[in-house]
């Protein structure tokens, strides 16, 4: 029998939508993917998300949004969907462990995943310097610079989040950035510009990372943005990126329409996207915003509409 509601992603777009669907008795399925949480597990402190007036950090906000959904019995899958079949209905997803669910409305909060330079020394090793050196987390991985110089490549608020974090246990955090004023929003600006511990590559362009045989970051080449041939090479033990992200939409893009960047459309004040019962919330959607609370809205936005729309289709 196919289930009345089906939630791909456990972030906070994702858990949310799954309460909401859980009280509102649809048994919703969330497949969490590989990487639950999404973007907060590699979080540190969160000060902005209301109701906690001391901040707490990204992966104990995700723990108590997931408890909130099991409390009102939602189910939860691992793994990834890598199909979906959106011409039939009901809705076919397939995931990497090769179930197939069927499902009558499906609200994708799958978010958006960290870019990479693409360089071939970020592969991970032995072909490149990835996991030796060479990270996007600094969460995951800054405990092991411990009193070491790193690089941060980036100029927005998730550039200035993950310096200022580094600056807690390494000696130096060295920011390189493409152009010449940070695009971080006022107050992440102050507080980077005010840490002691980071210093700045204003126009400049990280042309390779250089690394010993073994695999250890010895140093980066840099290339300035303004001044033509001017090419130099500085040590670094570490080098962390904070350039982005690439919206995770693979098993949808051919069937959903999405904007040049690869974001889900969706209808002007809704989540709906161009195939009915079909709906999208958080970072997947969201290139301006991205902000937890905004996808947290968001995903109570889908999961109300898949359940109008289930009502509507006699399915409710």
């Amino acid at each position: 029998m196919a289930r009345k509601i089906t939630i791909i992603g456990s972030g906070p777009a994702g858990l949310t939508a799954a309460v909401y669907a859980a009280r509102a008795n649809l048994e919703p399925l969330v497949i969490e993917g590989w990487e639950a949480g999404g973007q907060l597990m590699i979080t540190t402190e969160v000060e902005n998300y209301p109701g906690f007036p001391e901040g707490i950090t990204g992966p104990e906000l995700i723990d108590v949004m997931r408890k909130q959904a099991e409390r009102f019995n939602t189910e939860f899958m691992a793994g990834d969907v890598v199909k979906a079949e959106l011409g039939v209905h009901p809705f076919r997803l397939h995931t990497d462990s090769e179930d197939v669910i069927e499902t009558h409305t499906v609200v994708i909060a799958t978010g958006a995943t960290a870019k990479y330079l693409g360089l071939d020394s970020e592969r991970p090793w032995p072909e490149g310097l990835g996991n030796r050196g060479v990270s996007a987390c600094a969460v995951c991985d800054g405990a092991f610079f411990k009193d070491k110089h790193v690089f941060v490549v980036g100029g927005g608020d998730t550039a200035m989040e993950e310096s200022i974090y580094l600056t807690r246990m390494c000696s130096q955090v060295s920011v390189v950035h493409r152009r010449d004023e940070l695009r971080a929003s006022k107050i992440m600006q102050q507080r980077a510009l005010d840490n002691s511990k980071i210093d700045w590559r204003w126009s400049a362009v990280v042309e390779e990372i250089l690394g010993l045989e073994d695999g250890h970051v010895t140093g980066v080449r840099l290339r300035s943005t303004k001044e033509e041939d001017k090419v130099w090479d500085e040590p670094a033990e570490g080098l962390f990126l904070a350039i982005g992200h690439k919206p995770n939409t693979d098993p949808f893009a051919d069937q959903l329409d999405t904007d040049e960047l690869g974001y889900l459309v969706v209808k002007p004040g809704t989540t709906g996207t161009n195939i009915s019962g079909v709906f999208a919330s958080g970072d997947v959607a969201d290139r301006t915003y991205r902000q937890a609370v905004t996808a947290a809205g968001l995903g109570c936005m889908g999961a109300l509409e898949a359940e109008r729309w289930l009502e509507e289709q006699g399915l409710g």
